[in-house]
């Protein structure tokens, strides 16, 4: 969702809900920590020179469950960043804190916000002879398809 949607939908509501890609609902008492455009300019495995902007939203929250960012609020907070830092209408991404700081595009579904997980992926599939891409396997589902550990803890 780029910025000015994002506002837009904003402006419709009173109260902010974010959802988790696993449906759990993100605490009431979030904060947005800070808001800022991220200029990412790399490399990528091909030789490829690339350019990305995405705003970014660090979403937390405390032990301050009186807290209630509303709608209106965020608003101006963003009509801030965007006055003074000269943001672009970009994707947003929000950082969210989970085993470790995650990192999200977001979506909106039934009025609510929704983070949306992020992949990884060769942009250059076409000159590293990438025919076909594999599903990501997560180690526990190897080890438990080939059986490698034999309920040993010496080799996996």
């Amino acid at each position: 969702m780029k910025l000015i949607d994002f506002k837009n939908r904003l402006m419709l509501l009173d109260t902010l809900e974010f959802y988790l890609p696993n449906g759990n609902t993100i605490p009431a008492h979030f904060h947005i920590t800070e808001i800022g455009q991220i200029d990412k300019k790399y490399i990528d495995c091909g030789g490829t020179l690339r350019f990305e902007t995405k705003i970014s939203m660090q979403l937390w929250y405390s032990v301050d469950t009186a807290h209630r960012l509303t709608a209106s609020k965020l608003l101006k907070i963003i009509e801030i960043a965007e006055s003074k830092l000269q943001i672009a209408d970009a994707e947003i991404e929000i950082e969210y804190q989970a085993e470790t700081i995650g990192k999200y595009m977001l979506d909106y579904k039934q009025n609510k916000f929704v983070l949306k997980t992020t992949e990884t992926t060769c942009l250059a599939s076409d000159l590293c002879g990438i025919t076909q891409l594999k599903p990501i396997k997560k180690l526990a589902e190897l080890t438990t398809a080939v059986g490698c550990c034999g309920g040993s803890d010496k080799c996996c």
